[in-house]
């Protein structure tokens, strides 16, 4: 049976009436979750504006309004991506850091190439990683940035502690890899960084922020710790073990 749908006007990213929204009339065969994901996914100005920009998710938007605040994608820097795919961060990382600047992704997940980036497949855990990265990127990192997150199971408190612990495995190779002065960028959950992580956060970095970019979704418990001013010498710092 043929879908149904009727349309109405809606505000897309730039906050004009640019959108339509659309309601599903029908849904024979459909689960009401997937029912309510395919209207949502319709009705997200995010959505449609990334494929008409020709990004590969709606999630470049946020480091879009992200980098707009911060200011953290300069032209010539060198930035890692990590947990890459599907390549939408690598994506606007390029268009802001221009020609002479070096992006590289790396994801445990293969990724369709990007002109002018370099795509890594591997896991930021191995302990040739930072020294692979480090070439790739022909020095240090001036940006390290993450939007990974943990798989869901839909309990809360079990999600936020997991999401923690990608925040903290990526910082352990953010300060292996970042030049001094440089930024990083993690997501975590509701709650955010919080005791010692937070703390080795404040020691390593000048300013550490918690934010929600505009682009996260309101019913989202995302957000995104925003950490610059990287102190190459506070190596040692509270919640960080050495051997």
């Amino acid at each position: 049976m043929k879908q149904k749908t009727t349309r109405t006007g809606s505000r897309g990213p730039s906050g004009r009436g640019d959108g339509l929204s659309v309601r599903l009339k029908t849904a024979r065969g459909r689960k009401a979750s997937s029912q309510r994901w395919l209207e949502r996914q319709l009705n997200d100005p995010y959505v449609q504006a990334a494929k008409s920009k020709g990004y590969r998710s709606r999630a470049a938007f946020k480091l879009i309004e992200l980098d707009d605040r911060f200011h953290l994608l300069k032209q010539g820097a060198r930035v890692l991506d990590l947990g890459a795919a599907p390549g939408g961060w690598v994506q606007v990382a390029q268009e802001r850091i221009g020609a002479n600047g070096k992006i590289v992704g790396l994801d445990i997940l293969p990724m369709a190439p990007i002109a002018g980036a370099e795509l890594l497949e591997g896991d930021m855990l191995a302990p040739e990683t930072p020294e692979r990265l480090k070439q790739a990127l022909g020095g240090g990192a001036d940006v390290v940035l993450s939007d990974m997150a943990a798989p869901t199971t839909g309990h809360r408190a079990t999600d936020h502690l997991r999401t923690v612990a990608l925040l903290e495995a990526a910082l352990d190779l953010a300060e292996d890899v970042l030049r001094p002065g440089g930024s990083f960028v993690g997501k975590v959950f509701q709650g955010g960084a919080t005791g010692a992580l937070l703390a080795r956060f404040k020691q390593v970095f000048a300013t550490v922020k918690h934010v929600k970019p505009p682009a996260s979704r309101a019913e989202s418990v995302e957000l995104y710790l925003v950490a610059q001013g990287f102190r190459a010498n506070s190596r040692a710092c509270p919640g960080k073990q050495t051997a």
